[in-house]
């Protein structure tokens, strides 16, 4: 079954580098310089692959990696700890939904002109509009999943009295399990699309957001699509290894 299903995957990625193949090359018998406006798959990779080779990269990579997943865990605990809140206080309820949900509806260049203004460092723009982005995610993911558990199953608990640590290990954990994951899946990607493009605006020393800035200050097309290609792949490993870690957690509990 993981077999096919990676197979699958693999597939469909085939696909889509198909697709962007041939609308270069289609692209390139009818404009001169194409290369400017749609690069070859392969001359993306090769790019990566040489920007690799530095130890720039690795610093740039490093930096935006450490601010956007320190966001991330920021914005997750953050996010937990309201949905918490809000589930054993109406009061917190109240106060705390339309809260998140203006969070939520917010675009993000908003929050980053606005945090531009209020906080001391490019950095810390960055930062903050990730974990900005990430909490609400997991506010709503959390919530819904504690108000969906079995009002049955809380009753039995009663009845046999568990206990409040054997409650939520046996009940509330494995109905959070999916939500959980479903939130980090949710809230990586936006944590490094809100993370990256602070950095884009602000440009601080070290950051993929400046390289991306920089990239098509100068029309460097290839190199543009290649630190895009390097915030998907980080984002990627991001998710698996949050997600394994989830699952880890899940099995010790």
């Amino acid at each position: 079954m993981r077999r096919r299903k990676f197979l699958r995957g693999l597939m469909a990625v085939v696909f889509w580098l198909a697709v962007w193949q041939f609308a270069a090359w289609r692209l390139s018998l009818s404009v001169q310089w194409s290369e400017l406006l749609l690069p070859y798959p392969t001359s993306v990779a090769r790019r990566l692959v040489e920007l690799m080779t530095g130890g720039e990269f690795w610093l740039t990579a490093l930096a935006s990696l450490g601010r956007i997943l320190a966001a991330f865990l920021a914005g997750a605990a953050a996010g937990a700890l309201f949905a918490a809140l809000c589930s054993v206080s109406g009061v917190c309820s109240a106060l705390v939904s339309p809260l998140m949900l203006a969070v939520r509806a917010t675009p993000v260049a908003s929050f980053i002109i606005l945090l531009l203004l209020w906080l001391p460092g490019p950095g810390w723009v960055s930062f903050t509009s990730a974990a900005l982005m990430t909490a609400p995610v997991f506010w709503s993911n959390l919530s819904r999943a504690v108000e969906g558990v079995d009002g049955q199953l809380l009753e039995m608990a009663r009845a046999y009295r568990l206990g409040r640590a054997k409650t939520f290990r046996h009940i509330y954990v494995p109905a959070l399990h999916a939500a959980l994951i479903s939130a980090c899946e949710s809230g990586v990607g936006l944590a490094w699309k809100s993370g990256v493009a602070a950095e884009v605006l602000t440009r601080p020393a070290y950051a993929i957001g400046r390289m991306v800035y920089e990239s098509r200050l100068y029309l460097e097309t290839v190199d543009l699509f290649a630190w895009t290609a390097a915030v998907v792949l980080l984002s990627l490993a991001v998710e698996k290894c949050v997600r394994a870690l989830v699952k880890r957690g899940e099995r010790n509990a």
